[in-house]
């Protein structure tokens, strides 16, 4: 793994995307077929978070891939308050236990290893390895493969609709939680606010169509506004000390 890595990191953020996409959904399908939510899906996120965590930590790369302290003034960020707003979003139409309190613990568990396995392969490995190159594709790739990446969920049972409203609105977290890292240097707050966000997605009441428009609306322009304001206050202090 390591000698495809210093050989191609773009070959080997993809291969990672690919395997986790493929073996997310596999485990999915199997967990439905014995009748329990996430049992094999679980297991397998936490392995693939561990694997991650490992061998980022063994090959010293931690501060490269964001695994580290902020390194900006967080007043700029405005102390992260929208990225509150953004991660109750599930919890806006209401709350309800869906499922047995075993695929309730199932369920926490595997959206909070994604959000780490997420933000550490698309935030982390995809945005660097192209960003040495050229920062701005880095940030429009990173941001839209995180989007379209949601897609697989159709072969989950996801409808259409609600499937292509997720895509726009991933693809603006995307883009803000790529920003972030961009710009403080730690995925820290992004895998904290992507996995509640997921986390709380276990207790979600489905709302209509026209409720889904609107939280798809609402979370879009708080991303790309808040993203917009971290680029500006960054502008501002480059500005003023050069």
């Amino acid at each position: 793994m390591y000698s495809l890595y210093k050989k191609n990191e773009l070959t080997f953020s993809l291969l990672w995307i690919a395997v986790y996409i493929v073996m997310f959904s596999l485990a999915d399908s199997i967990s439905r077929s014995m009748g329990i939510e996430k049992i094999i899906t679980a297991p397998l996120c936490i392995l693939i978070a561990v694997l991650l965590w490992c061998w980022i930590r063994r090959r010293n790369l931690s501060e490269k891939y964001g695994l580290c302290n902020f390194k900006d003034d967080i007043k700029k960020y405005l102390y992260f308050i929208p990225l509150v707003l953004i991660l109750t979003c599930n919890l806006w139409n209401g709350v309800a236990l869906k499922l047995s309190a075993t695929e309730t613990v199932l369920y926490i568990l595997s959206m909070l290893c994604v959000g780490f396995i997420e933000e550490v392969i698309f935030r982390g490995f995809l945005f660097k390895a192209i960003c040495k190159d050229n920062v701005k594709q880095a940030i429009l790739i990173s941001s839209v493969t995180f989007g379209i990446g949601h897609i697989v969920n159709l072969l989950n049972g996801t409808e259409i609709f609600s499937t292509l409203l997720q895509i726009c609105y991933a693809t603006a977290i995307g883009f803000l939680f790529t920003i972030i890292f961009y710009k403080g240097g730690s995925l820290i707050p992004c895998i904290i606010a992507h996995s509640i966000f997921n986390a709380s997605s276990t207790f979600a009441v489905s709302g209509s169509q026209v409720f889904k428009i609107v939280t798809t609306i609402m979370l879009s322009t708080v991303s790309i506004g808040y993203a917009v304001w971290i680029i500006k206050k960054g502008a501002q202090k480059y500005g003023s000390t050069h």
